[in-house]
This record gives structure tokens, sequence and C-alpha cells, in this order.
């Protein structure tokens, strides 16, 4: 019998949305959804654009008592008369229209050569997300205002004469953002605050102020050093060349890019602390970098390579890359670019192709003058780049995970268990294949995981930790339990964490002793963390199996005996028990090979019989441990084994 369909797709079933409708439906294709600032951004990159093109001095952020945001500027304010097309006043149409707006035109006599705004979605998707917006445009002796809730105007456009109480042009823009499309509505202040600072770092003598009425407080910036100033003032440690700073700007005759197309930066190297790595595009922050950053990436490396090659620095078998010259810089780059492309609504990421070539062209030419007009630091700075260039050419031999798609990839030898209830899970590290197909076949599917070892382990007590996963066993070791090699005094990531026991399981003769050594050795100096939080194990199988008789009403049975102590325990049990030594059949294991699945579960994989047994540091401290382990591990410290062996050599006893 067909099933029915529960729709129907037809012709109706097509919807179009209209007007700021799908703001509204998909909010996060336009904006931030975590928090409301990037909506007041655009409001606020509207004012700075009219700074920008010379028409602004001032710059004023309200953020009031009741939770709404207002944007105050002194530009040529937003013309309110009607469109010649559209037949509705401009300034109702820049609120509620998706892609209207007067920065399309980037020709000659365009009202914007250079700004951020590029799409014309800016404070439209300001308007459909906030509960209520207030909109006042002061232009030609006019002071005009309307009203939206929900994106929809509620009062209609309003002028009249100015006053002599009223601001000469300007524009101001009072925004309630809407809570029910933000995860939060608290504006982040440090972001807000950092965002209105760089407005007036890169647009020296403009005043950008930040009132908060609740707080009665009151934040001006205005900066006159411009990037440099801002930069020294970010940076946490002191720069060991000094600040390198520049401009370049396309004049007329510039036949590769258009009139006032360029770049502003400074650039400082330090030795430590974190970079501070800012830039902008038309005062638009790219937090997300881009290809004005890669140009600014470009120009340095090639200029310090130049200098580098002139006065042959380089030593051999050193190849300098891009990212050594860039690993100790912090910089703030402004460039301006005629018709900027950047990646998603937000403009975090520049992705105009020109604009490598167009930084890279003017960054280049100035260091490489200024490297070779000051060689005491142009050697200081090419000793920096060297030196990361090595570390990283260290660091290259590192064998990292086999990954695949993005995640380690499980070792195809490890039988996993089915749950994933970590405080439930365990896995068995077993000695030899054969061993291990007795374990899968004895295991808890549900719970006991195995992953079987081939031979010895390697000794890592003197293995740098990025070496390790050289080792196969190793490598598959660290990827089944899902935590990654570290320090005593390091703080791993544990949360990835696969099994709440992990087990080392071998068998009870010497050999297996020294693989269950190597395997502590392992944990004890690579993952310290995992014995710390009591998640290692050490698994206890017998030694001998002992075959007990029927005597009278008894019937014959079996005992394990983990060593000749326990063995000798047992017979002596049994003559107790009125059955003869010698009647009792003694086997003894020669490994967990020669265990079948069911004697294996029995008597070391079943939480209700088994003996296991957690590793934990006992009365020394993490250093006495290492001093140890050192002696019996290091493979300089022949001497002093043999010293400890002639010392305490006759209270072990070694089955041989």
């Amino acid at each position: 019998m067909a099933l029915k369909p529960t729709t129907d797709y037809s012709e109706g079933s097509i919807r179009v949305l209209k007007g700021l409708e799908p703001v509204k439906q998909r909010p996060g294709m336009y904006t931030r959804t975590d928090n409301p600032l990037h909506i007041i951004q655009e409001v606020l990159d509207n004012a700075a654009d009219e700074a920008l093109a010379g028409h602004g001095k001032k710059i004023k952020v309200t953020l009031h008592g009741d939770g709404s945001v207002s944007v105050e500027d002194d530009g040529r304010g937003i013309p309110f008369g009607l469109h010649p097309e559209e037949k509705a006043p401009v300034i109702e149409l820049v609120f509620t229209r998706l892609h209207a707006g007067g920065k399309f035109d980037k020709g000659k006599g365009g009202a914007y050569s250079f700004s951020g705004g590029l799409h014309g979605v800016g404070v439209s998707v300001t308007n459909a997300l906030g509960k209520r917006l207030d909109a006042t445009s002061y232009r030609e002796g006019q002071v005009a205002h309307l009203v939206f809730e929900g994106g929809d105007v509620v009062q209609p456009l309003t002028t009249r004469p100015a006053g002599e109480c009223d601001r000469k042009q300007g524009t101001t823009v009072r925004v309630w953002p809407d809570p029910k499309y933000f995860e939060s509505a608290v504006l982040p202040m440090g972001e807000l605050t950092h965002l209105l600072r760089s407005k007036a770092v890169l647009m020296p003598g403009v005043s950008v102020s930040l009132i908060n009425e609740k707080t009665r407080d009151t934040q001006t910036w205005q900066y006159k050093g411009g990037l440099s100033d801002y930069l020294i003032q970010t940076l946490s440690a002191d720069p060991v060349i000094p600040l390198f700073e520049g401009e370049g700007f396309a004049d007329g005759a510039n036949d590769s890019f258009a009139e006032g197309e360029g770049a502003a930066w400074a650039v400082a190297f330090t030795e430590d602390g974190a970079p501070v790595r800012e830039s902008y595009v038309n005062l638009i922050p790219t937090s997300a970098g881009g290809t004005h950053d890669s140009g600014l990436r470009d120009g340095l490396f090639n200029a310090v390579k130049s200098f580098i090659e002139l006065h042959s620095l380089l030593p051999k078998g050193v190849k300098l890359l891009p990212e050594d010259v860039f690993a100790r810089a912090s910089y703030v780059l402004s460039a301006k670019v005629l018709d900027p492309q950047f990646q998603g609504q937000i403009k975090e990421r520049l992705n105009s192709r020109d604009a490598v070539r167009l930084v890279s062209s003017f960054v280049r030419p100035t260091l490489e003058l200024w490297l070779n007009q000051h060689v005491e630091y142009g050697k200081k700075l090419a000793e920096l780049a060297i030196k990361a260039a090595q570390t990283r050419q260290r660091a290259g031999q590192k064998v990292e995970k086999r990954k695949g798609s993005g995640v380690a990839v499980l070792p195809g030898k490890l039988t996993d268990c089915e749950s994933r209830d970590i405080g439930h899970n365990e896995v068995f590290l077993v000695e030899g294949d054969s061993a291990g197909g007795s374990a899968k076949m004895g295991r808890d599917k549900e719970c006991q995981a195995v992953l079987p070892l081939r031979g010895k382990v390697l000794n890592t007590w003197e293995v740098e930790r990025d070496r390790l996963f050289a080792n196969t066993e190793i490598h598959d070791i660290a990827v089944a339990i899902g935590v990654d090699p570290h320090g005593p005094n390091d703080t791993p990531d544990l949360s990835g964490l696969r099994y709440g026991k992990v087990c080392i399981l071998s068998d009870a003769d010497v050999d297996g002793s020294h693989i269950q050594v190597l395997l502590l050795t392992l944990f004890f100096r690579h993952f310290p963390k995992l014995i710390e939080a009591g998640h290692v194990y050490v698994a206890k199988p017998p030694l001998f199996r002992v075959d007990v008789p029927a005597r009278g009403k008894k019937p014959a049975s079996k005992a394990y005996a983990l060593d000749e102590g326990e063995l000798i325990a047992i017979l002596d049990k049994c003559a107790k028990d009125g059955v003869a030594k010698e009647r009792c059949q003694i086997s003894r294991f020669k490994g967990l090979g020669e265990m079948n699945a069911e004697q294996l579960w029995e008597t070391t994989l079943n939480p209700d019989t088994r003996r296991l047994l957690r590793v934990q540091l006992g009365q020394l401290d993490f250093l006495q441990t290492e001093g140890l382990i050192t002696q019996l591990m290091g493979k300089g410290e022949a001497a002093a084994r043999r010293e400890l062996m002639e010392l305490h050599g006759d209270s072990v006893e070694v089955d041989i």
C-alpha cells in the first residue's frame, strides 16, 4: 500500500519574503546573533564613513538607561527628500529596503569614494532586528524625524525648520535591539570600547565618545599620533626594534590602482608577549584578516629576505618563509580600497585579490629603504626571523597523529566497546596478538575494549614528546585513549578521554613484567595526569591453574593462583579438605595466549573475580619517583643500575 504524501508541493508552496522579512527569518545570515553589537556597529560605520569622507569631526555613542543605544554624528545628514524612482523618502528607504544605500557608486562624483558600507543592507538589518528605531537627520536647515517598530514605519516622516538649539547637520539614530533575536541582549563593553577607540585611532583628529547613562561615565578618544601611538599603548612587551611605520597611497598617475587607494601601517617586533594584530579596511575592523594582511606579510617578508640576501646572513640549511618574519610581528594596518570585497555581511575578512599587491607594493620598498638605512636594526630583525625559521624546522621533525577527515583515526587493531559511558568503559592494552584474540572473545563487548600490542614497547623515558608518534604502538595507545602526551606541569585536555580505566594486561612472567614496566614508564613520563587522576591500572592474570578432583559430595573444581605463594595456599587448603596435594593437577600458564576466552574472562576481565591494581605514586613525590625511574630506565645509568642490583638483588625473586 503506497503512503500518501503528507505535504503538497505546488506553485502555492513557494513563499516570497518581502521587505525585511528575510532578516527576521534568518538573522544569522546578516549579523552576529550572540549579542547586538554588530547591528550597533552598522550605525557606527555609517557615522565613520561620513568622517572618512571628510564631512564630520565628532561621533557620540550613548548607552541609555532603557537599554537603547544612540549614535550621533555631525556629517551631512541622511537625505530625506523623495527618491526620484521609488517616490518615497530616501531616509525611509535606507532603513527599510535591503540593498539601498549611497555607497554603490564608487566613481568620481559619488557620495562616498571610500567606505565600509557596500551592500546597502547595514542599517536596514539594524532596523529589522530592533523593537524600535528613531532616526533624526539635520540637513539644509531642516530637521527630519521618523520612527520604526520591528522594521515598519509607525511614525511617518515629519520635517520642521531647524531651531537655534538644533545641530546644523548630522544624523542621530537611536535603536532598541530586540532580545528575541540574540543569545544575550547585553553589549560586550570590552569589544565596544575597543571598536570606538580604534575608530579614533584610524581617523586622526576625529573625536569619538562613549556615554553610559547608567554608570554616568564618559570616555572620549582622540588621537593625533595615529597608528604608532595606538600600537605602542596596546603592546604587552617593548619592541626590540624601533617601530616601523609608514603609509602609501596611489596618485592619479598610478596605472594599477585607483587614486587614493593604499594603506597606512605601524609594525613592531617583540621577543615575547602575545602579538597585537589588527587590520581595517575603510575603517571596518577585519577580525579574520584577509588579503590586505597578506599584502603586509608579503611586503615585510620580501623586504627582510632581500636584506638578508644582500648581507649574506642566512645560515646554511635554513630556509626562510613568510611566517618566520611574521612570527614576532605586531601591527595595526589600515587599508583604503575603492571597491572592497568582503567575506560575509559582517565583513570580518577582506577577499579583494588586488589588496595583496596594493599593500605589498607600498610596504616593501619603504621597509627595504629603512632597513638599509638602519643596518644594525636590520640585522636584529634578520636574527629574529632566522631564529624563528630554525625553531620551525626543528618542530617540523615532529611526528603528528595520523589524521583523516580532521580527527585522529582510531587504530585498526583496536576492538572498541559499544558503550560511550566513559566512567564505565575500560581498555585493555594486551601483550601479543594471540592474547588479544582471547581477550576480544572473552571481554564484555558493552564496556571493554582491547588493543593488542606487538612485541616490546619502546622505552620512552628519554624520548622527546615530539618524536613519540614515530612509534606505531605508542601512536595507537595515545589515539585509542584519546589524550595527547603531556608533562607533569601541563594542563592537558582530558575531555577527549575515551575510557575511565586504562588497564595494562601482560603475561605473569618476567617478559610480561618487563612490558608492564615499559608501559608504566610511558604513562609516568608522557601521560602523568592520567595516573594522577586514577585512570591507569595493572591487571594481574594468574600464573597457575589448579584442577581439584571431586571429593565426596564435592564436585571437581578449579582455582587460579597469582604466584607460587598463592599456589601453596591453595594446595594447603585442598589438603585440609582431604585432597592430597599429589592428586591436584597444576598447570602453569606460559602466557595469556594459552588461556581460552572463558578462562581469561573468569580470571582477569570479570569485574567480580579479577584483580585490578590502580597505579599510584605512593609515598614518593613526583621528583623522587622521577629520579628512581631515571636510574632504572635511563640509557646512561648502567653503573647506577649495577650498584642498585648489587645492593638489593638478594631481596628480589626472579622467575626465569
